[in-house]
């Protein structure tokens, strides 16, 4: 009883002494010694795995704010679930000063509607990369984008979504000067 209160407390060291002479007693304590030796094994190796997912999402939080694309990440009902530096800064610009934060949550065609556009079209498209340019006025000024909607990993017939924008105005404005030349 002291040994199982042990447990409840957190503690998965504890054993119980075992007399093999003890009959259903004693393979009652070797039961209890292997369960608890059991679910130590288990707590480490769920400590270990969460180190490990910890490390992970450490990684992609920093490539992600590295990267100069904006990177919005979708959930299975269209509201938005991650967003980047670069990401914030453009919903900011369309929202006021500091949006970015604040959006997270929100319906995706509320907040960029002129991607909805090609979240549906990669909703329809059974390929998992679907592209497609979209033109964003922010700040009196129109920016064209490329828009990669890559699809995540279903789980039970849920699918999430990641949305990359990229900025190619300069290179369409350099496009057109070279066909104007």
């Amino acid at each position: 009883i002291a040994a199982t209160d042990q447990v409840s407390s957190g503690n998965l060291y504890v054993q119980v002494p075992v007399h093999r002479s003890e009959g259903d007693l004693g393979h009652l304590g070797e039961t209890f010694n292997k369960m608890t030796s059991e679910l130590r094994l288990q707590q480490n190796r769920l400590l270990a795995a969460n180190q490990t997912m910890d490390a992970r999402r450490q990684f992609t939080e920093a490539v992600l704010s590295g990267v100069p694309a904006a990177i919005i990440g979708v959930g299975p009902s269209g509201a938005i679930t991650v967003l980047n530096p670069a990401a914030e800064k453009l919903v900011a610009t369309q929202a006021g000063a500091g949006a970015g934060a604040h959006v997270i949550g929100e319906p995706i065609d509320e907040v960029l509607p002129e991607a909805a556009a090609a979240l549906e079209s990669a909703k329809a498209s059974p390929m998992r990369l679907v592209q497609s340019q979209i033109s964003l006025t922010r700040g009196g000024r129109e920016r064209m984008f490329n828009v990669a909607v890559t699809q995540g990993e279903a789980q039970e017939g849920s699918q999430s979504y990641v949305l990359t924008l990229d900025d190619i105005t300069d290179l369409v404005g350099a496009q057109r000067m070279a066909a104007w030349a």
